[in-house]
């Protein structure tokens, strides 16, 4: 068909059948690199000039690049009621999520101002809302628990020789670790940026940091519950600690105080009633109603003026210091025993970070940069440990709180952060006698969000179950290892899972669509046919050495080609015609010998002329396993069919053609064997085609693999060819010596269709090119 003659949706290629030589010459293949060798990129790299300097300095400063061109008009109405919303929300939540640190309520406070100011100056994302977050919390609080318990300070009283705890000096001591344990985690973050390893948060599955943040939910339910039944329990460290945790409040049930359990019960239902109703007049609302700052100064003066702690035993939140703290250097000493936490609490307020930042980077049309983000999080870390902070993260509650009022920039945390430190300056002491119920409840029920993460059951159940099981496994391990230990069991396990999926890729055998240049998976497509005497075989994964294997494995299954098997009847065969051939010399020997007894000998000890005739026709068993392979083709329904047609040495033709079939082609060999080498394989194969498209690069398993199959599968006779590979395995393929003059490039093929067309006319279809378009279509010509 002619262009001219072409319809909408079609198109018309005629071209030679191109292997990996032909390719590069075609397409004209760089003999160098266009990228600049290592020296001048190291020198390009210290090369320092105005633009650059400038260039670099904005992207470690965000703030001078978008302060400048801070819109008045546009954002700052919406920057001032979002900010004044998230400023309300950060002082029960810090005050909250103190206690989850196992510090005092104060220095919640503490990191809901510093970290937030140096998150407005270093940050790239303009919408999140960073601070103290439950995960990282109740992170930093088994941290502590475990470094201070509370047997390390109790002390005899000496009137009447009871235990008595010293609150201030465990606090003192608690407050010391927590800001350790940030600092470092700080230092992590900030040189991981610095070096460019934003990158590895991605190592963290969707699934698995869902899974761990519902976990972690778990943990902050349990560490509440004697908060909200107003009694005491012993603190628990190290696997199964939350199931000791569970155990003991249980066994202190009978002592809870009622009154803790009716300020609970009020709290919950006037939190879960309004907040109910901020979602259902979400529309209706310019913002939402600050219950939880409600509640807590409508709980503060319930207590103050019922005298809740005095007369009833209601803990309350205690002192709260006037002013700011001065910052004070780290305790270096203890990093030693802290290093593993505060690399997990890290990267976990990173995994935060970057997942929520990107989600609303991309709703909002602009980028977030990753290392950036790192080495933000990290300086706010730094900064935040100086001044007695614990670790910060992005709240997905304030974050959403925050896109939904309006924020727009990052002034929403300056503004924020100018509400708080109102608060810390001046107001921080009116909400001494706040219940620690009420701030337990307004934890508790801003964990909405963490456990609406177990509808993720069902929607991995219909969608994929390695993700499923990924899920359950990285709950399980965080409830039951405690959350360092459960972060790393789950990483493996997510590891693990990717290495079991190249373990049990899809193998099939593909098969030519009739009327296309396409090849798909015979098991999959009905109109998918095997070409006869070839065998196209594809994994669905890469190939390498923990799978090199399988392959070869499942190549030898799918094939229907026992390589070990022939190669053992082919050496047994070979030895019997070397013995054959030995007794047929000494036969002739003998021979000689006796027509040298009776008519002489000539010399040198040969023998006369005449017999050497009949040394050489050999064995006449060695002459029928030539076998001599004719192509046939058969007109059928206006289509060629194609085979292989046996000739044997003096037999008839008509009995002994190959049985020709439309999808396949049985062959007989002219000693009637099955089984025998060459030409006449099991299933008549003479070509194996290895499509390689799946394949990313190739090791030295993979290497030793192909030339292994190169080396068996020509012993018996049958070719390999290679399509599909990506320059860069080309290029490990020739650099690990694979390439030879028994394995040249010219095996390697552009597509399967090449290889196809190749085999056909290397096997008897040469001097009839055009029979190829009548017999499968293969051409070059694809109507779509």
């Amino acid at each position: 068909m002619g262009v001219e003659q072409q319809r909408a949706g079609e198109f018309y290629v005629e071209r030679d059948v191109l292997n990996e030589l032909c390719l590069d010459e075609l397409a004209r293949r760089r003999t160098h690199s266009i990228r600049p060798p290592l020296k001048e990129r190291v020198k390009d790299s210290l090369r320092c000039s105005v633009p650059k300097l400038k260039r670099s300095v904005l992207s470690f400063i965000p703030i001078l690049s978008w302060l400048p061109r801070y819109s008045l008009r546009q954002d700052a109405l919406g920057d001032l009621i979002s900010g004044i919303s998230i400023g309300i929300m950060h002082l029960p939540m810090g005050l909250a999520y103190a206690l989850l640190a196992s510090v005092p309520p104060v220095y919640g406070l503490y990191t809901a101002f510093y970290p937030v100011l140096m998150y407005c100056i270093f940050g790239t994302s303009k919408h999140i809302s960073v601070g103290p977050f439950a995960v990282t919390s109740i992170m930093i609080g088994t941290t502590t628990e475990r470094l201070a318990p509370n047997s390390n300070f109790m002390t005899l009283n000496g009137t009447n020789g009871t235990a008595v705890l010293d609150v201030v000096a465990r606090d003192a001591l608690r407050v010391q670790i927590a800001a350790s344990t940030t600092l470092l985690s700080g230092i992590f973050l900030f040189l991981l940026g610095m070096i460019r390893f934003g990158f590895m948060v991605t190592f963290l599955s969707d699934p698995m940091v869902r899974a761990y943040m519902t976990g972690a939910g778990i943990h902050v339910v349990l560490s509440q519950l004697p908060s909200l039944f107003g009694i005491r329990t012993g603190r628990f460290t190290g696997p199964l600690s939350q199931v000791y945790l569970l155990i003991d409040i249980c066994r202190h049930l009978p002592e809870t105080n009622v009154a803790a359990v009716v300020v609970t019960l009020v709290a919950l239902a006037v939190l879960i009633t309004v907040k109910e109703l901020n979602i259902y007049f979400e529309k209706k609302m310019p913002v939402p109603v600050p219950i939880e700052l409600i509640t807590i100064i409508g709980a503060t003066l319930i207590s103050y003026y019922c005298k809740l702690h005095n007369l009833y035993k209601v803990a309350v939140i205690g002192q709260i210091p006037k002013g700011l703290q001065p910052p004070r250097s780290p305790d270096v000493s203890m990093w030693g025993s802290i290093v593993g936490d505060a690399f997990v609490v890290g990267i976990v307020g990173y995994a935060l970070n970057i997942s929520l930042g990107k989600i609303f980077g991309q709703k909002h049309g602009y980028n977030v940069d990753s290392n950036q983000e790192m080495v933000a999080l990290g300086l706010c870390n730094i900064v935040g440990g100086c001044f007695q902070c614990h670790a910060i993260a992005a709240s997905p509650s304030r974050t959403l709180l925050q896109d939904s009022t309006g924020g727009k920039t990052q002034v929403v945390g300056l503004i924020s952060s100018v509400l708080v430190l109102i608060f810390i300056l001046q107001l921080g002491t009116l909400f001494e006698e706040l219940p620690k119920a009420v701030l337990a409840c307004i934890v508790l029920v801003n964990l909405k969000g963490l456990f609406m993460q177990f509808k993720d059951i069902p929607e991995l159940w219909k969608s994929n179950k390695v993700d499923l099981l990924v899920w359950l496994v990285t709950l399980v391990c965080t409830i039951l290892l405690n959350l360092d230990l459960g972060l790393g069991a789950s990483i493996g396990f997510s590891m693990l899972t990717v290495i079991f999926r190249t373990q049990l890729p899809r193998y099939s055998i593909l098969g030519h669509v009739p009327g296309t240049e396409l090849y798909l998976d015979t098991d999959t497509y009905e109109e998918a046919k095997e070409i006869p005497g070839i065998t196209i075989f594809r994994s669905s994964t890469t190939m390498y050495y923990t799978n090199a294997q399988l392959y070869l494995d499942a190549l030898q299954e799918k094939s229907g080609i026992d390589i070990g098997m022939l190669l053992m009847k082919k050496k047994k065969r070979d030895t019997e015609e070397k013995r054959k051939v030995k007794k047929e010399k000494n036969k002739a020997k003998k021979e000689a010998k006796k027509q040298n007894g009776v008519n002489g000998c000539l010399p040198n000890n040969t023998v006369h002329p005449e017999d050497k005739g009949d040394e050489e026709k050999g064995s006449p068993d060695l002459k029928l396993n030539q076998t001599a392979i004719a192509l046939v083709d058969q007109p059928i329904n206006g289509q060629v069919n194609w085979a292989f047609e046996q000739q044997g040495n003096g037999f008839d033709q008509d009995s002994k053609t190959g049985i020709h079939d439309d999808d396949h082609i049985t062959q007989t060999s002219s000693t009637g064997e099955e089984g025998e080498m060459g030409r006449t394989s099991v299933n008549n194969t003479h070509t194996i085609i290895l499509d390689l498209s799946t394949t990313n690069f190739a090791d030295t398993a993979t290497v030793k693999t192909l030339k292994n199959i190169f080396l068996n599968y020509r012993k018996i006779d049958i070719d390999i060819f290679l399509t599909g590979c990506q320059v860069c395995v080309v290029e490990q393929l020739s650099s690990a010596g694979f390439f030879s003059e028994s394995i040249p490039k010219s095996c390697l093929f552009t597509t399967i269709h090449d290889a196809v067309l190749h085999s056909l006319r290397l096997h008897g279809a040469s001097d009839v090119p055009i029979i190829y378009e009548y017999a499968l279509d293969l051409t070059c010509t694809t109507k779509m």
